[in-house]
């Protein structure tokens, strides 16, 4: 009994200290103090820095191992492996340092330190691989502490093995007594999977110039947000000695909304934002830092010593997990009219005494200007990279293409799907857009109604379509595309179709389509006016093997030629032909009351062949699910449903190697699954991604086709419009010359560009979800700075609707199906 009380108390402490916050690698925490005295020079570094409580919870201590640094501005590094190998979440960071011996820590989280080492100097670097930032701390600045719900993600298929800390001991007059210093950051991290992930947004300037003797000199940047919502908790500024205020705000509809304003001479840490601020689609960031060039003899430009000058804006964000991004920036400044409306709180200075300059910069003395190899030496100690991320673009472009061939790339889920909002589908003068497909050279094939409407007027109750008085639709109703730029590359189908519904593309680049008013398959020749081959008896419904009623789509296997047909709005049925239109089989049923049973369809609606796999995929439409057979006998494999599907999915796509793509349709009233697209893992059906327009929202999204490379487009009847999206993993990469200097540009979809001069300057800028701008090369190749003043700190420097009913309001009505035809038919 007195082992289970002992026991007891042991772990009401632990859960205690687990509120308080958590300082000590000792089995019970004490609670952070802020403090201004120097820590003990018999600092406690404990041999197992990982303290576990609950099944799901533990913390890690990252400190220095009793080090005594003996010269001024040393930057030492040292590195701790995550000791759990799945994903972990880090979720508040305590801070164990004083200012009277510390100027300031970095944490960054990488898969390979720069040295093995117990510690090092940091003049080896900090990481070999990629980086990123995740903690800042200087001049006793109080903890980060992230909101709820919300973390940094680590370790897993995607996370960083390893954390590095980065500490810079400016002036080392308190080590005088040669005590040893274990400053350091206790990370809290949990296992639980976090709603909300954790990210950086970098504003900086890279053009600014200051005249020598100016009083005021603004460096503006702003850029249109152009993804998925993101949440602001926390800010941070930064300058060299030039800078007297750094101010950021987000502007909606002209209203200036401030995230956070500081003197970049004062404590470099992340601010909260006092306010908690939303970033929507096209809002606009905007950032503005006010220099003075007075006590200069000369031009002061942007780059990597102290002689020269930074502006940079940081922000930290979350944002919804399946849509998280890690690290986002913006160069450029896309509106300059805008800044005459800019809050003059932004061009006010905030005043610092002269001491407290001093020891931000962790000296007793400024240096002057004259003294160019003192700022040189100061660049090597406070001036480094944002991110250390040396990827060669040869080897993005190596991996994207073995992504194309093996499976476990292809379904790697370190990605997310966005609409591609360059793309101008929205702007297409189309009518309804009922089908989509590629061709063989993968231009956007579009199938769509002209001038025709789909309403509770085209069909009786027998399904004999009413407007035959109309004609066929005098518009192509079959348009080529090119998948970049959406410019028309050839068009075809006028005089032929009065109601188009469903459309694919054989390996020999000719157009299968269906239409619900003539109830016939068509095949046509991309150059040819007249259908080659047309199966069917025109406006004529029925249920046999010569009749099809409201056929919704039609697949060809590129391996045999046979034909498949979705039949369809009124039949419940999968037909299968041979190359040349013989009936050969058919299977499926009109669904029972209650429970849906395998081979039971209610609208049979969208087809996907996965011919690697000798397999037929259906949206069953109005069951919510999507079907597998096989293709020679048409024998259930498998169903896919989620709850996140709703009650309607419409359209299926599948892409070789393992992903399929799906859209449903909108929720009923009452219900809340929302109308969005889908990325699942075929061979599990799990629901790797999900995405939405950021523009404008779906109306009816009515057909879907998707790439190996992960582009994906949309087609939707009811706006009329076509979507694309694109992977965030899914780079450009292109060699410019830009003022006489080879570039290498990296882009992505919706993420900023690189004007002419910010291209001159940034040489390399990777734009990348979670990516980063290697800012070390660029200082390395300009003005002959030194490489190896980018190795110590690597962001100080551089730092459709529903009725009533319950029916779609849209032309496509549910229907009670014909009697399916006798199995022997």
């Amino acid at each position: 009994m007195a082992g289970f009380v002992s026991n007891l108390l042991i772990l009401l402490l632990l859960f205690q200290n687990i509120c308080l916050g958590f300082r000590s690698p000792l089995s019970v925490f004490k609670r952070y103090k802020d403090t201004s005295t120097s820590l003990s020079s018999e600092c406690l570094v404990s041999d197992q820095p990982v303290i576990s409580f609950g099944l799901s919870d533990f913390a890690l201590d990252i400190r220095m191992p009793a080090v005594t640094p003996k010269q001024s501005d040393t930057y030492l590094c040292m590195s701790v492996p995550l000791p759990v190998d799945d994903e972990a979440y880090v979720v508040d960071f305590k801070p164990h340092a004083s200012m009277d011996t510390v100027h300031h820590m970095l944490l960054f989280g990488c898969n390979e330190p720069s040295s093995t080492e117990n510690y090092w100097d940091c003049d080896e670097g900090t990481c070999k691989d990629k980086s990123n930032i995740l903690y800042a701390w200087a001049r006793n600045a109080p903890p980060t502490r992230l909101p709820k719900g919300v973390g940094f993600r680590v370790g897993g298929e995607t996370g960083s093995r390893y954390f590095v800390l980065q500490v810079h001991y400016g002036d080392v007059s308190a080590f005088r007594d040669k005590h040893k210093d274990c400053s350091g950051v206790t990370l809290h991290l949990t296992h639980q999977k976090q709603p909300l992930i954790a990210g950086m947004y970098l504003m900086m300037s890279v053009n600014t110039v200051i005249p020598p003797g100016k009083k005021v000199v603004d460096a503006d940047v702003a850029c249109h947000y152009k993804r998925s919502p993101m949440h602001l908790f926390a800010y941070r500024v930064h300058t060299h000695r030039l800078g007297k205020v750094v101010s950021g705000y987000r502007v909606r509809n002209g209203q200036w909304t401030l995230i956070g304003r500081q003197s970049p001479q004062l404590p470099q840490a992340f601010y909260p934002v006092k306010y908690p601020i939303d970033i929507s689609y096209d809002d606009i960031l905007a950032a503005r830092c006010v220099f003075s060039g007075e006590g200069r003899t000369t031009e002061t430009h942007i780059g990597g010593t102290a002689n020269d000058e930074m502006c940079n804006f940081y922000i930290m964000y979350y944002m919804e997990a399946k849509h998280a991004v890690s690290y986002m920036t913006c160069t450029q400044n896309t509106n300059p009219e805008m800044f005459r409306n800019i809050p003059q709180e932004a061009n006010i200075p905030i005043p610092v005494k002269s001491d407290v300059k001093k020891m931000m910069h962790g000296h007793h003395e400024e240096p002057k200007d004259s003294d160019t190899s003192s700022l040189l030496q100061q660049d090597r100690k406070e001036e480094g990279e944002i991110l250390d991320q040396e990827t060669k673009d040869s080897d993005a472009s190596y991996l994207l293409q073995q992504a194309k061939k093996e499976d476990a790339e292809i379904l790697d889920q370190d990605f997310h799907i966005e609409e591609a909002v360059e793309w101008p589908g929205l702007d297409l003068k189309l009518g309804q857009v009922s089908g989509l497909a590629l061709d063989p050279e993968n231009n956007l094939v579009v199938f769509h109604r002209g001038d025709h409407v789909w309403d509770e007027n085209s069909f009786d109750s027998k399904f004999v379509y009413q407007q035959r008085g109309l004609g066929p639709i005098e518009q192509n109703t079959i348009i080529v595309l090119n998948p970049s730029n959406a410019k028309l590359l050839h068009s075809t189908g006028k005089n032929i179709f009065y109601l188009p519904h469903g459309l694919s593309v054989d390996k020999n680049g000719n157009y299968w389509v269906t239409d619900v008013a003539l109830h016939q398959v068509f095949k046509l020749g991309a150059n040819d006016k007249e259908p080659l081959l047309i199966l069917g008896v025109p406006l004529q419904p029925g249920s046999d093997k010569n009749h099809f009623c409201q056929p919704t789509d039609v697949a060809v296997d590129p391996i045999t030629g046979s034909i498949y047909v979705s039949d369809g709005y009124c039949n419940s049925r999968i037909i299968q032909f041979s190359p040349n239109g013989v009936y050969l089989m058919q299977w499926g049923e009109e669904t029972s009351l209650g429970r849906s049973r395998p081979g039971q369809f209610y609208i049979p609606h969208s087809l996907a062949l996965i011919p690697d796999l000798s397999q037929l995929c259906v949206a069953d439409r109005e069951n919510g699910r999507i079907q597998c057979f096989r293709l020679e006998t048409g024998e259930f494999t498998r169903e896919i449903k989620h709850k996140a599907f709703g009650r309607e999915l419409f359209a299926v796509s599948y892409v070789p190697g393992g992903l399929l793509f799906a859209v449903n349709g909108m929720p009923y009233p009452g219900e809340a699954e929302s109308v969005q697209g889908f990325v699942m893992n075929f061979s599990t059906g799990e629901i790797i991604d999900t995405f939405i327009p950021l523009r404008k929202s779906f109306e009816m999204p009515h057909d879907i086709v998707a790439s190996e490379d992960r582009t994906v487009f949309v087609g939707d009847v009811h706006a009329k419009a076509v979507w694309k999206f694109a992977s965030v993993e899914k780079m450009e990469h292109r060699s410019v010359k830009k003022a006489g200097i080879e570039v290498q540009e990296t882009k992505a979809d919706g993420e900023c560009k690189l004007d002419s001069t910010s291209g001159r300057i940034l040489g390399r800028l990777r734009v990348k979800g979670g990516g980063g701008i290697n800012l070390g090369n660029f200082f390395a190749s300009h003005k002959g700075y030194s490489r190896k003043g980018f190795d110590r700190l690597s962001t100080e420097g551089s730092d459709q609707e529903k009725d009533d009913d319950g029916t779609d309001s849209e032309e496509e009505r549910s229907v009670s199906p014909l009697p399916p035809a006798p199995s022997s038919s």
